[in-house]
């Protein structure tokens, strides 16, 4: 209507006063209604709208296209990782946050995990994790494989890193075909964000989500923050900013709570309408 009425009056204007003398203003008249039309339907001034969170408060990434996850009592989980797989900085090893997810989730949990290792870096005590992907047993037959980290890498990116990641994801999916597998990107030892740990975490969400696996971003959902790293991290020399026992009890606890949420994702439709779980 605001339209039509300034439509209106620009042109009776130009009629009844000059449609003698400047019959120009009736050209005018026009460009000035089409710049009006072209502002009410863009609305410039109003704010743009961003897109929701990543996390929206649900499991970080759920890939689209990809089944919901499938987990049932007793089953094989492989959770295989860095020191903080391992359990470092817990009173023992086996309270780390890998172990406690058996109890969590009611499965039986197969730990893997190296200390000092990434995709590129050898670890303490083992390889990068391309080449102890290799020396997995095949007999190990898990339901479900949780690869997560590394903050190792963080002084190698990128070169090499995106080579090294596909190579050792091809090679888990190969040895245990039938396995689900979701990923679990690097946390935060320090804050603010290291920027190449954030990098990492940007990459590894890239390439699991052209598999369409799921993609977990302790990052991405806050779990470390100015408000709880010291009740996480054990920043003692000893401990060199590792989960404390108490941090590795709130991360089987976060872990755990977004794989439940996996488990009751929607399946997404190949029409890309979501269809129910069953």
């Amino acid at each position: 209507m605001l339209t039509a009425f300034l439509t209106y009056a620009l042109l009776m204007h130009a009629h009844g006063r000059f449609r003698a003398r400047r019959p120009w203003l009736l050209v005018g008249a026009a460009l000035v209604v089409a710049v009006l039309c072209a502002l009410l339907a863009t609305r410039p001034w109003d704010p743009l709208q961003t897109p929701a969170d990543a996390s929206g408060g649900k499991a970080a990434a759920q890939a689209s296209g990809s089944a919901p996850l499938v987990l049932r009592p007793g089953e094989r989980v492989l959770v295989f990782g860095d020191s903080w797989v391992y359990g470092s900085a817990a009173i023992r090893p086996t309270l780390g946050f890998a172990y406690l997810l058996a109890d969590k989730l009611d499965v039986h949990t197969i730990v893997a995990g190296v200390r000092g290792s990434g995709y590129l870096k050898p670890g303490i005590d083992g390889p990068a994790y391309g080449a102890r992907i290799a020396a997995l047993d095949p007999s190990l037959d898990p339901e479900l494989i949780i690869v997560e980290g590394s903050i190792n890498d963080r002084h190698r990116y990128p070169t090499g890193y995106r080579a090294a990641v596909t190579s050792a994801w091809n090679a888990l999916a190969a040895k245990y075909p039938k396995a689900q597998i979701v990923i679990l990107g690097p946390a935060p030892q320090v804050l603010p964000v290291e920027p190449a740990t954030a990098k990492i975490d940007t990459t590894l969400r890239e390439l699991a989500a052209a598999r369409s696996w799921p993609y977990l971003s302790p990052i991405a959902e806050k779990w470390i923050t100015p408000a709880n790293y010291l009740d996480v991290i054990d920043t003692s020399r000893t401990a060199s900013n590792h989960p404390s026992t108490a941090g590795h009890a709130y991360l089987a606890d976060r872990v755990a709570a977004d794989l439940r949420k996996l488990e009751r994702a929607p399946v997404v439709a190949a029409e890309g309408s979501p269809s129910p779980t069953p």
